[in-house]
This record gives C-alpha cells, sequence and structure tokens, in this order.
C-alpha cells in the first residue's frame, strides 16, 4: 500500500524544485525535468505547482530571471546586452518588451532611474512602536539581493501548509552590518508571519522579531531600486533625534511579489530605535 503524501511531503518536493530551478536558472528548465525533481507525475506536476505556489513554472523562471535582470541593471554596469542573453531572451528587443510590461521602464530608463536622485519626493519615515512578529524562517547568507531564493524555498515550503500571503507578510531580517561584513558572507532570514500553531521543521525554524520603536518608511517599488528607501531612512537618521538600537533592521513585504507589479510592491523598511 503506498503511503498518504503529507503536507510536509510536499513542502520538500517543492523545495527541491526551486533549490533546482535557481540552480539552473540560466539553463532551458523543462517541465518533464522539474517534475522528476519532485517525485511527481509529469501529467499533475504542473497543476499541483500551480495551485501550492500560486503561479506556473513558466510564470516563476520568467519572474525570477527578469527580477534578476532589473538587479543588475540597478548595481552593475554589465551590458544591457549581455543582461538579455542571461535572462533567455535573443534580441535586445524582445528583452526590453517583457522587462517594460513587468517593470514599466525600458531596461535603460530603469537603470537610469536608480541613479537619479535629484527631484525625488521625500518619503516619509514614522516613529512607530511595532509588536512582536512571529516568523518562519530559511536562512540566506550572501548578498542581500540574493535573499530571493531563501523565499522561494520558503514559499515552497508555505504552499502546502496553507500559510499565504494575505493575511501573512514576507519579513526579511538582515543579521549583519552590510557596510562593514563582505557581502558573500552577510547573513540574513527570509521570514512569513505564522500563528502559534506552527513550529519549526527541516525546512523552516521559528524566529521573533522583537516588539519595540522603530522607523518606518513605507517603500514603493521594485525591490532592486530599494536602496533608494534606506538612503532616505538613514539621511532622516542624523537629523531626527534618535539612535539606533544594537538590533538588525527588518523589511517587511505587504503584497506578493508573485502577484503584484513590481513598481506597486510595498515594503516596510524597519529601523530599531533606543527607547
Amino acid at each position: 500500500m503506498n503511503r498518504p503524501v503529507t503536507r510536509e511531503s510536499y513542502a520538500r518536493r517543492l523545495n527541491r524544485v526551486a533549490e533546482h530551478i535557481w540552480a539552473h536558472l540560466d539553463e532551458p528548465l523543462d517541465l518533464a525535468a522539474l517534475a522528476e525533481v519532485a517525485c511527481l507525475s509529469p501529467f499533475h506536476f504542473h497543476r499541483i505547482y500551480r495551485v501550492l505556489i500560486g503561479e506556473t513554472v513558466t510564470e516563476t523562471v520568467s519572474r525570477l530571471r527578469l527580477q534578476r535582470a532589473s538587479m543588475e541593471l540597478a548595481r552593475s554596469t554589465t551590458p544591457i546586452s549581455e543582461i538579455a542573453r542571461r535572462a533567455g531572451y535573443a534580441s535586445n528587443p524582445a528583452f526590453t518588451r517583457a522587462f517594460r510590461t513587468v517593470y514599466d521602464l525600458a531596461p535603460a530608463a530603469f537603470r537610469a532611474a536608480r541613479r537619479a536622485t535629484p527631484g525625488v519626493s521625500p518619503m516619509p519615515v514614522e516613529i512607530q512602536d511595532r509588536p512582536a512578529l512571529r516568523i518562519a524562517t530559511v536562512p540566506h547568507r550572501g548578498p542581500p539581493q540574493l535573499i530571493g531564493k531563501a523565499f522561494d524555498r520558503l514559499m515552497a515550503w508555505a504552499g502546502p501548509k496553507g500559510v499565504v500571503m494575505p493575511p501573512a507578510v514576507g519579513v526579511a531580517v538582515y543579521l549583519d552590518d552590510m557596510s562593514v561584513v563582505p557581502a558573500t558572507e552577510q547573513r540574513a532570514l527570509a521570514g512569513i508571519t505564522v500563528g502559534p500553531e506552527v513550529e519549526s521543521d527541516d525546512v523552516v525554524t521559528i524566529h521573533e522579531v522583537a516588539a519595540g520603536r522603530y522607523a518606518v518608511l513605507l517603500y514603493r517599488g521594485a525591490y532592486a531600486q530599494i536602496g533608494k528607501g534606506y538612503e532616505e531612512l538613514f539621511g532622516w537618521l542624523p537629523t531626527s533625534g534618535e539612535e539606533p538600537a544594537h538590533a538588525p533592521c527588518v523589511e517587511i513585504n505587504l503584497n506578493d511579489p508573485r502577484k503584484t507589479a513590481p513598481a506597486d510592491l510595498l515594503t516596510e523598511l524597519c529601523l530599531p530605535l533606543k527607547s
């Protein structure tokens, strides 16, 4: 008799798929091969994936490739033609059409917007007393812009568990000082809020973000350009009369990047303050 397939089993299988997609993002990703990674029937795999992850495999791959392209445009001087090739597009025009559809800007304009600071409206900062957050987390080590890999593993765990956004929200906790620790060694946690019934397992660890006073800036836009928000937040600090606490910054993702246009993503940047 076959053993019943549990939610934990589906979570482990989809975690393997998430790892495989990230590891082979520069290569063709065949549905049958991914089904084999998940140990699921190719006939049913794409339906199971869509229901539990919230998007099709094709949508996941396209999103990740364009997200990586947006990071490279914002943070490097790599030629756009090379970024287009790595994203799987045979020509610059095809890449430009796809990128503009998702990011509302052509690649060159997106790159220029990251560097253009004059005339940008200031983003207001509020001091708030925030409650503690209980989150299920997957660890990340490496450049902060690659934390999406940990979040994809987390979402592969969350779908079979019935943990969805909303009402849950994504939470990123950056554990190291980015100005001191080399990018390859920086540690972070990709998290999602959960209730007391959820416990640590072989995929996630439960972590609590402490309650307290925080300086909070609501950033709207693509994750690749979130540095603008931090520039505003830390530019506000010296004139605020406040002093940062010895605790990590926290990002709270208020909407689901799988279902939200990058320009409409809302992220709270939370800087802990001394009481």
